[in-house]
């Protein structure tokens, strides 16, 4: 029998457990999948319930919801900017999380009570529309939901991510993995609110509909809480926005200086950088030249104490490169998303006017047809994860199989074929079902591409940002992620503004009528958007062949110290050089 004295002293001796890894991931995934399940539930059905419960003309309809979506996801920008400067990832969410849940309940409350939604239609054709009061509860509800959105989804990626230690190789190689996991977990959230939650709000009611993902909200935002103490907690190093000002007002400062013929002239100072660059120090590049000069040492510089309106060191001006050069990548994102927008518009009103009957008596929710894109994103993801990387990681040498450019450029092409398709069987929809209505099961093919596609596009979309960016910056690169969201819902609103008043015709023709789509063109709207896909695709190939990924110095842990290594960050685990291109 060991004597309590000397089991106290064993206990002593025994390191404590380092915090993070992978038993925090059931906690951080609970929050992201209650928020998706809480957007998702209300926002893919939403189309329906302004239409029928608020009686909006469909072309207001589809802009309120995409307008609601682009918010949301630019709302991430001040989420970010609060967790890398002051609060820190951990405190953001759970700040958000709450609000994200008062606006949940407003929205519970506005389905619940009949004084906050227009009464129905008489006879089922004088339809009285909502009033300024009853928009202006919906409204605000939005606006919290949007606001709780931009803190949880640019840190809950993030803070995910940070779980895993990239000094160490063992945990290193599990990054890119998690990026695919939490894609998957979404991914399940997201089909069981089109699936279950939907069919709720049409069957049992709205207020049952927006009040279970409510309470699941709740649920998470306890269960986060509750894995506070196991959490890997990286502590805020200030704005990364002053920093990024400051190179440049210091580049302007000096713009008349010379450059220096050797960059090894040029400042660092480990001091200064140390806080912001635990994982390693980024090393310098010869492109865009002219922020180098807020690196230069002029003879007042030497005299004066660092000051960085003045002078700056290489990693803080590799910072702001790092950013620019991720700016065409992002933009190439916001088309995809425009196309993808129109799901949950369009491509719902087509499946509303379908025959949707699976047997005599049930028929599918046309909010629904999204488990399609859901379940082939599910198994894309899947079937990459365990087959794709494998094969490919035998050819290629990379850990991760494919580049993150070349898994963006797959989903770029199938993102074409689905808009492409969408177009055609919109023609077969008006010509084959003018005296039957056609099966909705004929639009599952342009639902499974856009799930295929956004396995590839969108998770390239996510490593690239989180991996590319420097290291103080990561949430800010998440909410750059969630920002081409917004631009791509704020480009379908203007589309769909633009096509609806330059397509109009005598007699009340248009592309994209307020009522019937049968009266309208929504295939030349759909191969529209496939024309500027392309365009965009050709776009996207020339800036990621002028790419350069970013160069990093990191310490990697090893048996008995540290190793030191210049790696491009871009693969893990590989060598690449600065000069690298893909």
């Amino acid at each position: 029998m060991v004597d309590a004295p000397m089991a106290q002293k064993e206990d002593q001796r025994r390191p404590p457990r380092p915090k993070g890894g992978m038993i925090t991931m059931p906690f951080i995934f609970a929050n992201e999948a209650t928020e998706k399940l809480a957007v998702v539930g209300f926002g893919t059905n939403m189309i329906s319930y302004l239409t029928t419960q608020l009686h909006m003309p469909l072309t207001k309809a589809a802009n309120t919801l995409t307008n609601f979506g682009g918010t949301a996801s630019l709302t991430p920008l001040l989420g970010a900017f609060l967790a890398d400067s002051y609060a820190g990832r951990f405190w953001t969410i759970l700040a958000a999380s709450l609000i994200y849940q008062v606006g949940m309940a407003g929205l519970t409350l506005s389905a619940i009570l009949p004084s906050l939604r227009p009464p129905p239609c008489d006879g089922g054709k004088i339809c009285q529309q909502a009033d300024t009061g009853q928009l202006a509860i919906l409204y605000l509800s939005l606006a919290l939901a949007a606001v709780g959105a931009g803190g949880i989804r640019p840190c809950v990626v993030a803070f995910g991510a940070d779980q895993f230690d990239e000094t160490d190789p063992k945990q290193a190689a599990k990054t890119w993995r998690y990026f695919n996991w939490y894609y998957f977990v979404m991914g399940a959230s997201i089909l069981l609110a089109v699936t279950v939650v939907v069919w709720v709000q049409d069957n049992v009611g709205w207020g049952w509909g927006l009040g279970i993902p409510t309470l699941a909200m709740f649920l998470s935002i306890v269960a986060f809480g509750f894995g506070y103490p196991l959490y890997r907690n990286l502590n805020p190093v200030g704005s990364p926005f002053t920093r990024l000002v400051q190179v440049s007002v210091a580049a302007w400062r000096k713009r008349k200086v010379g450059a220096v013929a050797d960059p090894r002239e040029l400042y660092r100072n480990e001091e200064i950088d140390g806080p912001i660059s635990v994982g390693g120090k980024l090393l310098h590049t010869k492109q865009m030249r002219f922020l180098d000069k807020a690196a230069i040492v002029t003879e007042q510089d030497a005299k004066d104490s660092p000051n960085l309106w003045r002078l700056n060191t290489v990693h803080r001006v590799e910072e702001l490169k790092s950013l620019i050069r991720m700016g065409p990548i992002w933009a190439a994102g916001i088309i995809l998303i425009t196309a993808y927008a129109q799901q949950s518009t369009f491509s719902l009103q087509q499946a509303k006017s379908m025959d949707r009957h699976l047997s005599a008596t049930f028929q599918i929710p046309a909010g629904s047809m999204s488990v399609f894109t859901m379940t082939s994103m599910l198994a894309t993801i899947v079937v990459y994860d365990r087959a794709f990387v494998p094969l490919a990681r035998r050819l290629t040498g990379l850990d991760r199989g494919i580049t993150f450019l070349h898994r963006m450029a797959i989903g770029f092409v199938i993102s074409i074929l689905a808009t492409l398709v969408a177009g055609f069987v919109e023609v077969k929809r008006k010509d084959g079902g003018q005296t039957v209505a056609l099966s909705v099961f004929w639009l599952a093919p342009q639902y499974c591409l856009h799930g295929v596609a956004e396995a590839f596009m969108s998770i390239g979309h996510l490593e690239f940002f989180y991996d590319q960016a420097p290291e103080s910056m990561r949430s800010t690169a998440m909410a750059l992620f969630w920002t081409a969201i917004s631009v791509g819902n704020y480009m379908s609103t203007l589309l769909v503004t633009l096509v609806h008043k330059f397509s109009a015709g005598p007699g009340g023709s248009n592309w994209l009528p307020d009522d019937d789509l049968n009266k309208g063109k929504l295939e030349y709207f759909y191969w529209l958007i496939t024309v500027l896909q392309v365009v965009n695709f050709v776009y996207y190939l020339f800036c990621a062949r002028m790419y350069t990924y970013k160069p990093i110095h990191v310490e990697k842990k090893l048996e008995g110290g540290f190793d030191g290594e210049g790696i491009g960050n871009g693969e893990l685990g590989g060598i690449e050089l600065a000069t690298n291109k893909v």
